[in-house]
C-alpha cells in the first residue's frame, strides 16, 4: 500500500496497517520461549519489542521519508518534522514475558508536537482503539467497530480507578495515590495501556499513572479526548512531546478536578 499525502484518512489507514502488521509480529512471540534483556532502566526487553518497532521505523521511512519518528528501543529520526510518528512496540512487556494478555501496541502520530492520532490496539484481545483529534473514537472487536463514550462519573466516590502498579510512585507520590485508591469506589491494579482503552469505552472512569514516557502516553491522548474524557499531567497542562512523567485520565471534568486536588 502506498501513501501519498498527509490528510486524516491516510493517516488512519496507515496507522491501521502499522497496527496489523505489528499484531502479527507479537502475536508469534506470545507464550513462546524468549530471550529477554534488562535495559539500563531494569526494564525487560525482547527481540519482539524491537522487531515491531523496526517495522514501523521502516514502513514509516518507506512511505513518508519526511516524517519523523519517535520510538522506545531506537534512536529518534527527524523530530522536527511537522509530521512525527510515535510507538511503542508492546506496552505491557512484563505482562507479555509472563503470558497475560494485558499488553498492546500504541501508535501516534504528532501534527507539529501535538498529538492528533492515536492507536491502542490489544492483539491477544482482538482489541483495538482509534482515536482522532476533533474527530471521533472507536472500538473494534472481532471486526465488528462502534463508536465510544466515556462515562458520566462526576465523582470519586463513585469512581473506578486503576493504577497500574503503586511501586511505580516515589515516596511522596505513593502516598496521594493511595488516599485516592482509599476513596475511589473499585480501585484496581495493572492494565498499562488497557486501562486507557476501558477509559474510553466507560468502562473504567479515572487512571492515574507516572514514570511514563512519550511513547507511553502520546497515542493515549487522541483515544481519550475523542471519547470525551480529559487527559493531563498532574498539573492539569496538555501532554505533548515534551510532558512529564505524570498522567491523570478521567471521565469527566469534574472528576478530574478531584484527583488533581488530591495530587498537589
Amino acid at each position: 500500500m502506498s501513501f501519498v499525502d498527509d490528510s486524516t484518512e491516510t493517516a488512519v489507514a496507515f496507522a491501521g496497517m502499522l497496527a496489523d502488521k505489528a499484531r502479527a509480529i507479537s502475536l508469534a512471540g506470545f507464550r513462546q520461549d524468549l530471550d529477554i534483556a534488562l535495559k539500563s532502566d531494569k526494564s525487560p526487553v525482547t527481540a519482539i519489542d524491537r522487531d515491531v518497532e523496526s517495522m514501523v521505523r521502516d514502513m514509516v521511512a518507506r512511505s513518508f521519508p519526511g516524517h519523523g519518528f519517535l520510538g522506545e528501543e531506537f534512536a529518534s529520526v527527524n523530530l522536527t518534522s511537522d509530521n512525527v510518528w510515535v510507538v511503542d512496540p508492546i506496552d505491557g512487556t512484563r505482562s507479555f514475558i509472563t503470558g497475560w494478555p494485558i499488553w498492546g501496541t500504541l501508535i501516534a502520530k504528532l501534527v507539529r508536537e501535538q498529538p492528533s492520532l492515536g492507536v491502542i490496539d490489544m492483539p491477544a484481545l482482538d482489541e483495538r482503539w482509534i482515536g482522532i483529534r476533533g474527530g471521533a473514537c472507536t472500538f473494534s472487536n472481532g471486526g465488528s467497530t462502534a463508536a465510544c463514550r466515556v462515562s458520566e462519573c462526576r465523582s470519586l466516590d463513585d469512581a473506578s480507578f486503576y493504577t497500574t502498579n503503586i511501586l511505580y510512585f516515589g515516596d511522596a507520590d505513593r502516598r496521594k495515590v493511595e488516599a485516592i485508591l482509599h476513596r475511589a469506589a473499585i480501585p484496581r491494579f495493572g492494565g498499562d495501556c488497557y486501562s486507557y482503552g476501558l477509559l474510553a469505552s466507560g468502562h473504567v472512569d479515572l487512571v492515574i499513572e507516572s514514570d511514563l514516557e512519550p511513547y507511553d502516553f502520546l497515542a493515549l491522548v487522541p483515544v481519550v479526548e475523542s471519547a470525551g474524557g480529559i487527559i493531563t499531567d498532574w498539573a492539569g497542562r496538555p501532554l505533548n512531546r515534551h510532558s512529564g512523567k505524570q498522567v491523570v485520565a478521567a471521565a469527566t471534568a469534574e472528576l478530574h478536578r478531584q484527583a488533581l486536588a488530591m495530587l498537589r
